[in-house]
């Protein structure tokens, strides 16, 4: 689609409904500062209807009891010079920015199409307002297609969430405002702040603050710029957005495949999860033509379950932890390819054995020196977070995209929007590799 015209309309600022806490302030713990530096997670909501006059009213007032909920979101990352590690700040006056934006662009189009020009979601998102001093923690955009329908496009500083907290919130919204401005949300939903429970008994926080703060030969560097990333690329005519859809007919013939080829070996770790990061890994290799040496997958996993003690699912925060998969390219590049992906991936995630914080002494440290690596892949997004299931009043949303990925070239993970254990696998790509992905995956379907 060419120059998807958007038109902003107005920039507004959304507070918590009166009567919130005046202030709040929330330490980040060791899992919020690994992601410090790191880009803002931008995801992208779309719903039809038909009748769009008051949609605008309804999202920014149970937008602002929402937040009554979450206050902190309203808030900024700060780093005081006293302080040695940063804070998430709210006080009395703080609000979200909004921006309010309208589009006669092909809301069908949008919708539907498998493949887009990665640059036609970019003027859907917001910009978080970050600064060396102060960092938002959120910003909103919702942009109207008359009559046809709208988007909400949600950019989240990783500092402050993990997608499990940033979907529930949106999820509470979603809830405030189909139950026509009900205030009183599902236990499930309800955010629990208490840091305390997160231990951190060996000063973990600590050393990565100070590896933040030395970053690039800098003393007392509290920078809170988004530098983490090289110069992501411009989305560029030639850049592609895809979205495969593996249902669950297809996920589990991957399974079978594996348990064929690999009959030696039943400790292999066959969920949903591992069967489509190994398929999407394999393929990516060879629609890239990836040549030589070896390539990592990163996974992301929720730890809340995980720490000792457990602590609770509604924890407001980062609680996620890193394994990196490893295998030889040529070994991808064979036909028990999957095999080997889906080993890579099993040895990985059973590394948590070991507990979760093993070896997160390095995890900053590691993440900061690029040259450790050759190829990366890595997941955004879960299919657990069923962000599908996230009802405005206007009925499950037609489209679900982690923008993002065209910045961190990561791949994103969601459950389908066709419901049925599916699982949507989003990429951005250059349009000759989206094309050799899109072959292989036809030949898995077909």
């Amino acid at each position: 689609m060419a120059n998807l015209s958007v038109k902003k309309v107005e920039v507004c600022r959304v507070a918590p409904k009166p009567g919130s806490p005046e202030n709040q302030s929330l330490p980040l713990t060791l899992f919020d500062l690994f992601w410090l530096r790191f880009p803002p997670v931008e995801r992208l909501y779309f719903y039809q209807t038909s009748s769009t006059d008051s949609v605008l009213s309804h999202l920014k007032t149970s937008l602002s009891l929402a937040l009554q909920h979450c206050p902190p979101l309203a808030g900024n990352l700060i780093w005081p010079q006293d302080s040695l590690k940063p804070l998430l700040s709210y006080v009395q006056g703080d609000a979200v920015s909004v921006t309010v934006a309208e589009s006669d662009a092909d809301f069908d189009h949008l919708i539907n199409s498998v493949f887009l020009a990665a640059k036609d979601f970019s003027h859907l998102v917001p910009q978080v307002d970050v600064t060396d001093e102060r960092a938002a923690a959120m910003a909103l955009q919702i942009t109207v297609f008359p009559n046809r329908g709208f988007s909400i496009g949600t950019a989240m500083h990783h500092a402050v969430l993990d997608g499990k907290t940033s979907t529930s919130f949106v999820k509470a919204w979603a809830y405030i405002c189909k139950h026509e401005e009900e205030q009183t949300l599902p236990s499930t939903l309800v955010p629990f702040y208490d840091r305390r429970v997160v231990k951190d008994p060996t000063g973990l926080g600590e050393l990565y603050s100070k590896e933040h703060q030395n970053h690039d030969g800098r003393a007392e560097n509290r920078s809170l710029s988004i530098a983490f990333f090289r110069k992501a690329p411009k989305a560029t005519e030639d850049l592609i957005r895809g979205t495969f859809e593996f249902t669950r007919a297809l996920i589990e013939r991957l399974r079978e495949d594996v348990t064929t080829k690999a009959v030696s070996d039943s400790s292999l770790h066959l969920s949903t999860f591992s069967l489509v990061s190994a398929y999407t890994w394999v393929s990516m290799v060879k629609a890239e033509e990836i040549k030589g040496g070896k390539t990592c997958f990163i996974l992301s996993v929720d730890s809340r379950s995980r720490l000792d003690p457990p602590i609770p699912a509604t924890y407001f925060g980062n609680c996620i932890v890193g394994r990196v998969a490893v295998a030889e390219t040529k070994g991808l590049l064979s036909e028990d390819g999957l095999v080997v992906a889906v080993s890579a991936i099993t040895e990985a995630l059973r590394s948590l054995e070991k507990g979760v914080l093993d070896g997160a002494e390095d995890w900053v440290s590691n993440f900061l020196d690029f040259s450790l690596y050759d190829r990366i892949y890595a997941i955004a997004g879960s299919h657990r977070f069923e962000v599908y299931d996230t009802d405005f009043g206007w009925g499950r949303p037609k489209r679900v995209e982690v923008i993002s990925i065209d910045k961190t070239s990561a791949i994103s993970l969601s459950d389908s929007k066709n419901g049925g254990g599916g699982v949507e696998v989003g990429l951005v790509l250059k349009k000759h590799y989206m094309e050799a992905f899109d072959a292989l995956f036809s030949s898995l379907v077909h």
